[in-house]
C-alpha cells in the first residue's frame, strides 16, 4: 500500500470535523462521527470474503497516532490471515486470566474491568454510560469497596429493595449487571458458591414480581388478516426502505439484522441468508430460509448495494437509517403499528392459521429457548422445515385470495397452488 493511500487525515481536521459520517485515513482506518456527535475510530477489513468492522476506541482516549499504530498491527494480522477481532478477544481473555491470581479485588474494580473488556464491542456509547451510572448510583454505595468474594445476598437485597417496586425496570437492570459482573468473577476464581444476585429460586423469595413487572408491553402489530392488503400497498412504494421492510416481513427477522445485512451473507443459489452471531440478539448464528420473493428482492437490492451493505444509507459508509422503515410506515399513514410488530403478526398467523408447532415459529423468530433441557435436545435448526413454513407465509402475504379455513379444533388451512 503506497504512502498516498495512508495518513489522509490530519490532526487539525480530526480535531475540527463534527459532521456525522465516516472519514477515511486509508488502510481501513476511519474516523466515525455518530449523529449524536460521539467520535471514535473503526477499522474495516475483509477476511475470508467477508467485510468486518471493529471499534478501536473513542477519540477522547485514542489519538490519531495511536489509532494508526493499532490499524497497522491489524492490517498485518489480516495479511497473515488472522482475524483481528478474534485475536483481540483472546488477548483480553488472557489479560483477565493473568490478573485472576490477585484475589483481592473490590466490586468497583471488578465492574470497571468488566465494562472495559466489553467496551470495544459495545457500539452504543450511551449503553456504556448507563452501565457506569446505574452501578455508581445504586451498587457502589453498598458494595463498591467490598471485595467481590465477600458480597452476599443481604447486600444485594439492600441495594435492590428500595427501588424494586418504585423503579422496577431500573432495579431489574441493576440486578442483571451485578449478576453478570459476579459471574465473571466466579469464572476468574475470585468467588465461590452461588451468585447472590440471581433471581430465580433465590431473590424471588424476598423480591416478588410486581404487577408492573408482569405486564409486558407488546409492539403494536398489524393483524394477520390485513397482511395481503398491506403488502400490495407496500409494493407500490419505490423507496429502498420499502424493499427492506418487505424482506423483513418475509423472513420474520429484526430491524438491525436487515439494516446491517452484508452481501456475502446471502447464498441465493441455496436460498439461505446466514446472519453471524454478533448481529443476532441471541448471539448465535442464524440461518434464514429465503422464499422466492425474498430471493427476488435481495437480488434486485444487490444491484444497488454500497459499502458492503445490502441496503445502504444516504450517509457514506452507513447502512439504511434505523428510522427509515418506521418513517415509511408513517408515510403509509400506519402510525398504529411498528416495524418490530410484524414479527408478532407472523407469530399470530402461525398460531391461528396453521398446524406448524409453536417451537418451529420460535426458531424462525430466533427466540432464546428458556428451558436448558429443551435447548440441549434441540440442536438442529430445522432449516428445511422452517423453509416450508416461511414459503407458506410468503404465499399468504402475496394475496388475500389465499383461502384459510379455521375449524373448531383450531386450524385447518388450504393454500392455493
Amino acid at each position: 500500500m503506497s504512502g498516498r493511500q495512508l495518513h489522509r487525515l490530519s490532526a487539525l481536521r480530526v480535531a475540527k470535523e463534527v459532521a456525522p459520517g465516516h472519514y477515511t485515513d486509508g488502510g481501513g482506518l476511519y474516523l466515525q462521527i455518530a449523529d449524536s456527535g460521539a467520535r471514535s475510530w473503526v477499522f474495516r477489513f475483509r477476511l475470508g470474503g467477508r467485510m468486518r468492522e471493529m471499534g478501536l476506541g473513542p477519540l477522547s482516549r485514542v489519538s490519531l497516532g495511536e489509532a494508526r499504530k493499532r490499524a497497522t498491527g491489524y492490517r498485518q494480522m489480516v495479511r497473515d490471515q488472522v482475524d483481528p477481532i478474534h485475536a483481540r478477544r483472546e488477548q483480553q481473555r488472557q489479560q483477565l486470566l493473568e490478573t485472576a491470581a490477585d484475589a483481592v479485588v473490590t466490586f468497583r474494580e471488578a465492574a470497571e474491568a468488566f465494562i472495559q473488556a466489553r467496551e470495544p464491542n459495545w457500539k452504543n456509547r450511551k449503553h456504556i454510560q448507563q452501565w457506569r451510572n446505574t452501578l455508581k448510583t445504586y451498587a457502589y454505595p453498598v458494595i463498591g469497596d467490598v471485595e467481590v468474594r465477600d458480597i452476599d445476598t443481604a447486600m444485594i437485597v439492600r441495594i435492590l429493595q428500595p427501588v424494586w417496586m418504585k423503579k422496577a425496570e431500573t432495579a431489574r437492570r441493576v440486578r442483571g449487571r451485578i449478576k453478570a459482573i459476579l459471574d465473571a468473577q466466579t469464572v476468574l476464581g475470585r468467588r465461590t458458591g452461588g451468585n447472590p444476585a440471581r433471581y430465580v429460586d433465590h431473590l424471588d423469595l424476598v423480591l416478588p414480581r410486581s404487577k408492573k413487572r408482569q405486564d409486558v408491553k407488546h409492539h403494536p402489530a398489524l393483524p394477520w388478516e390485513d397482511m395481503p392488503e398491506f403488502i400490495r400497498e407496500l409494493e407500490t412504494h419505490p423507496r429502498r426502505a420499502a424493499r427492506a421492510l418487505h424482506v423483513l416481513i418475509l423472513t420474520a427477522t429484526r430491524t438491525n439484522e436487515v439494516r446491517f445485512a452484508q452481501l456475502e451473507e446471502f447464498d441465493l443459489d441455496n436460498r439461505i441468508w446466514a446472519i453471524p452471531g454478533e448481529r443476532t440478539k441471541s448471539g448465535r448464528p442464524l440461518r434464514v430460509p429465503l422464499c422466492d420473493k425474498a430471493v427476488q428482492l435481495v437480488r434486485e437490492a444487490m444491484a444497488k448495494a454500497k459499502y458492503g451493505y445490502l441496503f445502504p444509507g444516504f450517509k457514506e459508509g452507513r447502512p439504511l437509517s434505523n428510522m427509515a422503515m418506521l418513517t415509511l410506515l408513517r408515510r403509509m399513514e400506519r402510525c398504529d403499528i411498528t416495524v418490530h410488530g410484524f414479527r408478532s403478526t407472523f407469530r399470530d398467523w402461525v398460531a391461528e392459521c396453521t398446524n406448524y408447532p409453536d417451537s418451529l415459529a420460535e426458531e424462525a423468530l430466533a427466540h432464546t429457548i428458556s428451558s436448558m433441557t429443551e435447548a440441549a435436545y434441540r440442536r438442529r435448526d430445522r432449516l428445511e422445515r422452517r423453509r416450508e413454513m416461511m414459503n407458506d407465509w410468503a404465499r399468504y402475504c402475496a394475496g388475500a385470495d389465499v383461502p384459510i379455513v379455521s375449524t373448531a379444533s383450531h386450524v385447518t388451512q388450504a393454500f392455493a397452488a
